[in-house]
C-alpha cells in the first residue's frame, strides 16, 4: 500500500507544483494528468474483478509493484502531456492490481489467524507512503533538485519497498473456492443514494488530494512547508481507520461516512480560506484523517446493503467512485485556470462532499441493517 498507493499513486501531489513551474503547465493540464491516473485505477479495478488472477495473486502483485516503480521513474524522462497521460494511466492500473491482489493475500492471512482487526493497519500503508514521499521531496528541496529528481527517487523508494515486499509477502494463496455467480443487484432507493453519494465523495476529496501542495505553493509559504503539509497528511492517515472505528461501532458505517465528509469539508475550506500556514496544515491533517477511512467505510456499507451480490455492488461502487475521481481534477483544474486560484474549485469540492454526506446519511432510512 505504501509503494503502490502512497508513492505510486499520490507522489504526483507534492511533485505537481515543480512540474507546473518547470514545464509551464496549466492547472487544467495538471488536472488532466491526475485524472488519467484515476482512470487507470478504475480500469484496473474492474479488470481485477474477474477470476483470471485466482491462484496467481502474489505474482501479479509483485509484477504490478515492479511496473509501478518503473512507471514512476519514467516520468522523469518526458516533458510532453501525452506521455504523462499514458504513464499515469498505466500506473493507475498497476496500483489497482496491487490494491486488489495483494490485499486479498493479506486479508486471507488475517482471516486465517483470526486477526481481521488488523485490516486498518494494512490501509495505513497509504499514509506511510505519503509520509515517505513528503520527507523525500523536502530533502530534494534542500538539495535544490528539480522535479525530475523527485520522480527518479520515487522510483528508487518503490524498488526498495518491492525488495522488502518480495521477502515478506505470503507465498500462499487465499482459499476462496470456486466463485459462484451472483444474482442481480436489488435496486433500492437507499442503495442508489449510497452509490451516488460515494461518487460525489470521490469528486470532492480528490480535488484537495490532488492540488493541496499546489495550493501551498500559491500561498508562497516556501517549498519546505509544502513537504511539512504533505507529511502531516500522511501521518494523519495512519491511525484514521482505527479512530473512526469507534464511531462505526456505535453509530454504523453510514453515519461515520457522513461525519467523515463533514470533517473533510472543514479541511477543504480551511486550505483556501484560512490565511497563512494554518489553513493548508489544517487541510492536510483533516484530509489525511478522513479520506482513507471514508473510502473504506463506503465500500463496506455497499457490501452489506447488497445482500447476496457483494461483488456486483463493489464493482458498481468502484465505478461511481472512480468516475468522481476522474471528473474532480479536470473540473478543478479548469476552474482554477479561469479564476487564478483554487478557492472556487475547493468550494465546489466542499459542496460535493456535503451532498455526499446528505445522500449517504439519508440512505439509512428503510434499511434494516443499522450497522451498515
Amino acid at each position: 500500500m505504501a509503494v503502490a498507493m502512497g508513492i505510486g499513486r499520490f507522489v504526483y501531489t507534492p511533485l505537481l507544483p515543480g512540474m507546473m513551474e518547470g514545464l509551464g503547465q496549466s492547472a487544467a493540464d495538471a488536472g488532466l494528468i491526475a485524472s488519467a491516473n484515476y482512470a487507470g485505477y478504475l480500469v484496473g479495478a474492474l479488470l481485477a474483478g474477474g477470476g483470471w488472477g485466482e491462484g496467481r495473486e502474489r505474482a501479479i502483485g509483485l509484477w504490478s509493484l515492479a511496473a509501478s516503480a518503473v512507471l514512476v521513474a519514467s516520468m522523469a524522462i518526458f516533458e510532453a502531456v501525452p506521455a504523462f497521460l499514458l504513464l499515469r494511466f498505466l500506473a493507475g492500473v498497476a496500483s489497482a492490481f496491487v490494491m486488489i491482489f495483494v490485499s486479498s493475500l493479506v486479508f486471507a492471512r488475517l482471516a486465517a489467524g483470526g486477526r481481521d482487526d488488523l485490516q486498518g493497519l494494512h490501509f495505513s500503508g497509504v499514509g506511510l507512503g505519503i509520509a515517505a514521499s513528503a520527507l523525500m521531496t523536502g530533502w530534494l528541496h534542500l538539495e535544490g533538485a528539480g522535479w525530475q529528481a523527485g520522480w527518479i527517487w520515487a522510483g528508487i523508494l518503490s524498488v526498495a519497498g518491492l525488495a522488502a515486499i518480495w521477502l515478506l509477502l505470503d507465498r500462499g494463496t487465499p482459499k476462496s473456492g470456486k466463485a459462484a455467480p451472483e444474482p442481480p443487484l436489488v435496486w433500492s432507493g437507499p442503495f442508489l443514494k449510497l452509490v451516488a453519494g460515494y461518487g460525489l465523495f470521490g469528486f470532492g476529496y480528490i480535488v484537495t488530494a490532488t492540488f493541496l501542495v499546489a495550493i501551498v505553493r500559491q500561498g508562497q509559504s516556501g517549498p519546505i512547508f509544502e513537504s511539512w503539509v504533505w507529511l502531516a497528511t500522511g501521518l494523519a492517515i495512519m491511525p484514521s481507520i482505527w479512530l473512526w472505528g469507534f464511531l462505526v461501532r456505535s453509530k454504523g458505517l453510514r453515519v461515520a461516512f457522513a461525519a467523515g465528509c463533514l470533517v473533510e469539508i472543514v479541511g477543504v475550506l480551511a486550505s483556501v480560506l484560512v490565511p497563512g500556514m494554518a489553513g493548508p496544515l489544517i487541510g492536510g491533517v483533516l484530509l489525511g484523517g478522513t479520506f482513507v477511512a471514508v473510502t473504506a467505510f463506503g465500500l463496506q456499507a455497499g457490501r452489506r446493503m447488497a445482500g447476496s451480490s457483494p461483488r456486483r455492488a463493489l464493482a458498481l461502487m468502484t465505478a461511481s467512485f472512480g468516475t468522481g475521481q476522474i471528473l474532480g481534477p479536470i473540473a478543478a483544474g479548469f476552474v482554477a485556470d479561469r479564476t487564478g486560484d483554487f478557492v472556487l474549485a475547493s468550494l465546489l469540492a466542499a459542496a460535493a462532499l456535503l451532498a455526499a454526506a446528505g445522500l449517504v446519511f439519508a440512505s439509512r432510512r428503510g434499511v434494516a441493517d443499522a450497522a451498515a
